[in-house]
């Protein structure tokens, strides 16, 4: 039953889907030019181009884009070259689906969820040449993550209808639950020994700091209503999507959120996800499909 129970939760957290079906969605990349001292996106591009869904992009490097895909019922692990514009497959699970690949640092190797075809639901490591994976850590229902560093991983976990802010020590196999009731977005800080993360116990949701290992946090500001995607700049400006608009904060230089960008492309109307390489060149995000 709890196994089952974990099944449906994740659903039901991860992408706003039902059991049935899930929701159509396309992975878009661009270009971010400096034009003078603004930013535009440029060279807009699906890379997905697949019915189904396609979602939780990331960068492995500055050429290679990590996205989950339908394929043959179920979704793996799509590695997009953007040198070469082709998609080439880092797994083939066959009875499970992945979610969220991410690069561990200094490895060749992605971290994903997979959910497997029983309903158990937990984290792998997958050597990126060959696919093969092992598991990461044993009894945490993780739902989204990211890596502080090779050791130190810092995860959305699934809890009391939620989910929990909680910072894992690989080499001394220990789990701290440092919030409750937060949201899916986790992300490195440019520039910084800190994190980002979506606070909800608040009726107005927050974007918070964190120091993963003296667990010190700090309001950033209040997230644009009812959202919870994002990504940093290298410059340290905020991106958050809502609809078919980006909006942007700098909490350098900024006193609240501003229009970053405008899609009237029908194509993007509804975005959710979004993240850049580690220079600030490139930009993935995901729309709804019509």
């Amino acid at each position: 039953m709890r196994q089952k129970f974990c099944f449906i939760l994740f659903f039901a957290i991860l992408s706003s889907m039902s059991l049935i079906a899930q929701s159509d969605t396309e992975v878009y990349l661009f270009d971010v030019l400096v034009k003078g001292e603004k930013l535009e996106l440029a060279n807009q591009r699906n890379i997905s181009n697949n019915k189904g869904y396609d979602n939780q992009p990331s960068f492995y490097n500055d050429n290679q884009v990590l996205f989950a895909s339908t394929r043959q019922g179920q979704t793996d692990i799509a590695s997009y070259n953007i040198r070469d514009g082709k998609i080439a497959w880092i797994n083939d699970t066959g009875f499970g689906s992945e979610y969220s690949p991410t690069k561990i640092p200094n490895q060749k190797a992605v971290s994903a969820i997979r959910l497997d075809t029983t309903g158990l639901q937990r984290l792998y490591a997958y050597d990126y040449t060959s696919g093969t994976s092992k598991e990461v850590i044993k009894d945490l229902v993780i739902g989204y993550h990211t890596w502080y560093t090779k050791d130190i991983l810092i995860s959305s976990v699934l809890a009391d209808g939620g989910l929990d802010l909680v910072v894992s020590d690989l080499k001394k196999g220990t789990n701290h639950t440092q919030q409750k009731k937060i949201g899916r977005s986790l992300h490195k800080i440019p520039n910084s020994d800190l994190l980002s993360y979506i606070s909800k116990e608040k009726d107005i949701w927050e974007i918070k700091s964190i120091h993963p290992v003296t667990g010190a946090t700090q309001t950033i500001i209040q997230t644009i209503p009812e959202a919870e995607d994002m990504c940093w700049l290298l410059n340290g400006t905020i991106l958050m999507p809502k609809g078919n608009v980006i909006y942007a904060f700098n909490p350098k230089t900024d006193s609240t959120w501003r229009v970053f960008t405008i899609f009237k492309d029908s194509k993007i109307f509804n975005i959710t996800r979004i993240t850049t390489n580690s220079t600030s060149s490139l930009l993935a995000l995901v729309s709804d499909t019509k």
